[in-house]
């Protein structure tokens, strides 16, 4: 089976998946999209509205902000691989819970992981760092950094939907996502 072919086969299963509480409020599961060759793999926290109205990832204001993001690495999303931990939206957009997260990664986010084999994955925000690196508390403490966990390489950046409201924390994921292409050779 091909690497699309098998995406493709996840992404049903995230479509009709009842694992969590989370599918009984979702009017669209949003099993991600991008290349099934992808070099770099973008990770944001869950959908929200538009993406839950789209089923797809990324759209709306924040999702303008990720592709202007990814414009600054010369890259486009056809470029990248791009999910959240969850794919389905919590209600009135809250935090994804801890067992939520858990249940959503390990039926369907690590396996298209394994599938896509990236070069490295790009954490975006505290929710996805919180889920993928087990590290909890600011993001001070990672932001900007490479961290290898389980023979895979993460790196740490903002979420665009910060970097949309924060002016400061705008330019420094401008600076992350200038640089993004060269961690994917380093």
């Amino acid at each position: 089976m091909s690497r699309q072919q098998e995406l493709d086969r996840i992404a049903e299963e995230i479509r009709v998946c009842t694992l969590c509480r989370l599918s009984e409020s979702r009017t669209h599961a949003v099993p991600g999209e991008g290349s099934p060759r992808a070099a770099i793999f973008c990770v944001g926290e869950a959908p929200g509205e538009s993406e839950d109205l789209t089923g797809r990832p990324f759209q709306g204001r924040s999702g303008r902000e990720f592709t202007r993001l990814l414009s600054l690495a010369g890259l486009e999303r056809d470029d990248v691989f791009v999910t959240g931990i969850n794919k389905c939206r919590p209600p009135g957009n809250r935090r994804p819970r801890r067992d939520e997260m858990n249940i959503c990664r390990r039926a369907h986010l690590d396996r298209q992981l394994a599938v896509i084999s990236p070069r490295l994955v790009v954490l975006m925000g505290g929710v996805a760092v919180e889920e993928m690196l087990d590290i909890k508390g600011l993001l001070r403490d990672v932001i900007g950094r490479t961290v290898e966990r389980d023979g895979r390489r993460y790196f740490v950046t903002y979420h665009p939907s910060a970097a949309m409201r924060f002016p400061a924390i705008k330019r420094v994921a401008e600076r992350h996502f200038r640089r993004l292409r060269a961690r994917v050779v380093g």
